[in-house]
C-alpha cells in the first residue's frame, strides 16, 4: 500500500488517468451492454475511452502548468 502511496505522489497525472480511466470504461462497458457490439468494436470503444481520459487529464493539467511556483 505504501508503494502504491509512493506512486501517486510522484506520479498524480499517471494516477489520475488511471482512476479516471478505469471509471469510464466501466461506465461504458455497462452503458453499452445491450447494444450487440462486436467484440472488435467494443475494443475498440475501451481504447478510444482511454485514450479520452488521457486527454482529459492532460488538459486539466494545462491548468497546474500555468501556476508560478511558490517559494
Amino acid at each position: 500500500m505504501t508503494a502504491l502511496k509512493i506512486f501517486a505522489e510522484q506520479h498524480p497525472r499517471l494516477t489520475a488517468w488511471f482512476a479516471l480511466a478505469v471509471g469510464m470504461v466501466v461506465i461504458m462497458l455497462w452503458s453499452a451492454k445491450d447494444v450487440g457490439l462486436l467484440p472488435t468494436q467494443l475494443a475498440a470503444l475501451v481504447v478510444a475511452t482511454i485514450l479520452l481520459a488521457g486527454l482529459c487529464v492532460w488538459i486539466i493539467g494545462w491548468e497546474d502548468d500555468t501556476e508560478e511556483p511558490q517559494v
